[in-house]
């Protein structure tokens, strides 16, 4: 299309996307992205027990106390990251410990018996 503006012809010409490249799209809510501190995100209230989250605490208490990671395996089990997906790491940890003491367990009470 071509306006004339004037007395000057200006060509209007539309941009073609490039094959196999990506296209960046803006919208209104960008401002997010780029200054976080200003909107209040989602996951921007500490997490419970002193800020490390319930899986992390179980894990280091269930040293001391071990059924602590039978606790968090058992919210690992039923999904409890999916309120907030920052628990997911300490409650795997914990259910993978709350695992390797079961085994431990096992064994030793299989070498006892046997």
């Amino acid at each position: 299309m071509e306006s004339m503006e004037k007395g000057v012809v200006h060509k209007e010409t539309a941009v073609e996307p490039d094959e196999g490249k990506y296209t960046l799209i803006r919208s209104n809510s960008d401002e997010y992205l780029i200054e976080p501190y200003l909107y209040g995100g989602l996951y921007d209230e500490p997490l419970p027990c002193f800020g490390c989250g319930i899986g992390w605490f179980s894990f280091l208490l269930g040293f001391v106390f071990p059924p602590l990671w039978y606790y968090a395996a058992f919210l690992y089990l039923r999904k409890y990251s999916r309120k907030n997906p920052r628990e997911r790491p300490g409650l795997g940890a914990s259910a993978i410990a709350a695992l390797v003491c079961t085994v431990a367990a096992v064994i030793i009470t299989l070498s006892l018996v046997l």
